[in-house]
């Protein structure tokens, strides 16, 4: 699947090196003495950027994913620990229940007939017809969640490639077009619509992840009104852009947009889902990152309700969170959450330009694990992260609290021993001349820089090996040479999507070519790539021995090191109830409520 600014490419945060920001105001905050409502019902928390595009079948920036699971509902949604549960769907389709064949290949689903759109239409089958085929349609970022449905590469070659620049109104504008004229080529063969509140997909071929990836929100899995989009004088790509467009099944809608400068949400009346909304109006902030100490400042003088909502848990800057830490009163407003995102060093062991670590033989992947060996996990995510905004990966690739995650200390390719290093250094390389002009590569900026300085001290240190030090200020020429594999070593990073380790093992080394998937390593093994495919094809509780399998084919091969996972930081105000957030996103809306203080 192709997500390539899923990438982590910009590190974790802003200005976690320099450290030049000021700490934290004094705390303000006081706990409110009853579970009493506020008179006033409305949240108020700053965001760090300007929304890229909120329309689902183009939709795949964090933050623009993590405010729009307010406005548009999947078929089912995750909740506040990953489960997932039926949204406007009535049911999660089992074989149990009939809502999956024996054979995998067909799912029959049901719609809840009280599903209504924000503007009053009720949601039918078509309408997730029309959504579903759309996505597949527009080639968006998460159109290949969609992929094992039939018929989903024809309506693709169908519509043809969006344009590679300017703006795509005559591109989208056909496909709108073909999808009101009812031309088959545009829509998938497996979907189909029985009657009006039922929904059946036909797969190519069974596929245990895909219902965990339809349910990502804010995708092409979220069901839009056609009605909307093809209204009179409404342009197919910028309609999200005017309030009255931006028409969803979910609890809020958007009520008024400046660019760059603010967002307004409200609930919907007669909201149709559960829980009801008990906030009424969100107000947003859109401030440019530069301001990150100044919000922190301002929630302290409650100023803002939540920092870090909106997909900006990295944005407090470190100081301040190390001075929040440190006060007795500030401290209890600071939550502490694992995201989901691992970064790593990756190895060219497929391509030629890899040096001394290219190929399979005893030597290349000796020197892999002398400079795996030589670095302190644990030390880094103490020195340059201070524990806060990192912790060090050592349960395998994927991260804490995700299936697929081995537990701490289970990765042996995150344990720390400078002896072992030093000897296979000796065994491998006498003469210090194949490991004599190596380079680390990696996107400037932020965390990066500071990860790199240490990874280049502990080879210094450990092995005796000077390491130059690329830095690359644009990352997009940055990702453009890592998937081209121009780089010897070079930072690398994945942010998880859906909570399914499929979303981890086939985007990053599975069959998918270089330019389109990311296997920045090159690493290519057949025995890796029939176990892969074994596994997708399974539910998940038989599949995970054989994801764990492939885990221990990159671990033995030695294809990367693993660095950290990343730690979110938001401060929340007492008064601010039910607020919250998992390893992949805020708790929604309608779940929170404003009490007395």
């Amino acid at each position: 699947m192709l997500r390539v600014n899923k990438f982590t490419i910009g590190g974790i945060g802003l200005g976690v090196l320099g450290l030049l920001t000021a700490a934290a105001c004094g705390s303000t905050s006081s706990t409110p003495s009853t579970n009493a409502l506020a008179s006033s019902q409305v949240l108020h928390f700053p965001v760090f950027q300007d929304p890229g595009t909120w329309d689902p079948g183009e939709m795949d920036a964090e933050v623009d994913t993590e405010l729009m699971q307010n406005v548009f509902d999947n078929l089912w949604r995750f909740d506040d620990k990953l489960n997932i549960v039926p949204d406007i769907a009535t049911a999660i389709p089992t074989q149990a229940n009939g809502g999956i064949s024996a054979d995998g290949v067909t799912y029959t689903i049901h719609l809840n007939p009280a599903a209504k759109f924000s503007n009053g239409d009720p949601v039918t089958s078509k309408d997730v017809l029309y959504s579903w085929n759309r996505g597949a349609d527009l080639h968006g970022a998460y159109s290949s969640i969609l992929s094992a449905i039939a018929g989903y590469g024809a309506v693709q070659t169908a519509a043809g490639n969006p344009p590679s620049s300017g703006t795509p109104t005559t591109f989208q504008g056909n496909i709108e077009k073909q999808l009101a004229a009812g031309n088959s080529a545009f829509m998938m063969s497996g979907l189909t619509a029985p009657d009006a509140e039922t929904v059946q997909v036909k797969l190519s071929s069974a596929c245990g992840w895909c219902l965990t990836a339809w349910t990502l929100e804010g995708t092409v899995g979220a069901i839009v009104d056609e009605k909307v989009i093809n209204g009179p004088g409404v342009d197919p790509v910028t309609w999200w852009q005017t309030p009255t467009n931006l028409v969803g099944t979910g609890a809020y809608k958007l009520t008024a947009y400046t660019p760059k400068q603010s967002l307004t949400f409200s609930a919907v009346p007669n909201y149709w889902g559960s829980p009801k909304p008990t906030v009424k109006t969100v107000n947003i902030d859109i401030k440019d990152p530069s301001a990150a100490a100044t919000t922190v400042d301002n929630f302290f003088q409650k100023g803002y309700d939540i920092i870090g909502y909106g997909g900006n848990s990295a944005n407090i800057p470190l100081a301040n969170i190390l001075a929040i830490q440190a006060n007795s009163r500030e401290k209890p407003d600071l939550l502490t959450q694992p995201k989901g995102r691992t970064t790593w060093v990756s190895f060219s062991v497929g391509y030629p330009t890899g040096g001394p670590f290219t190929g399979e033989s005893a030597a290349a992947k000796g020197l892999r694990l002398a400079f795996d060996l030589a670095i302190d996990k644990n030390g880094l995510a103490t020195t340059v992260c201070h524990n806060v905004i990192c912790s060090a990966a050592t349960g395998g690739l994927i991260t804490t609290g995700l299936v697929g995650n081995g537990g701490p200390n289970t990765d042996p390719l995150a344990k720390f021993d400078a002896t072992q290093a030093k000897s296979l250094l000796a065994q491998y390389d006498p003469n210090g001349t194949l490991t004599k002009n190596l380079t680390y590569s990696y996107n400037a900026g932020s965390l990066n820089e500071g990860v790199a300085t240490f990874l280049q001290n502990e080879w210094q240190t450990n092995l005796g090996v000077h390491v130059n030090l690329n830095a690359v200020s644009d990352a997009s020429i940055f990702i453009s040479n890592r998937l081209s594999g121009k780089y010897q070593m070079d930072r690398d990073g994945w942010q998880f999507d859906y909570n399914h380790p499929q979303d981890w093992y086939d985007n990053l080394w599975g069959v998918y070519a270089t330019s389109a998937g990311a296997n920045t390593s090159g690493f290519d093994d057949p025995t890796y790539d029939s176990t892969l495919k074994t596994a997708d094809a399974e539910p998940l509780t038989q599949a995970l021995p054989l994801y764990n399998q492939l885990a221990q084919i990159l671990q033995s091969d030695v294809v990367y090191i693993p660095l950290y996972y990343s730690v979110g930081n938001f401060l929340i105000q007492p008064y601010v109830s039910g607020a919250g957030s998992n390893t992949a996103f805020d708790h929604y809306w309608n779940e929170i409520k404003i009490l007395s203080h």
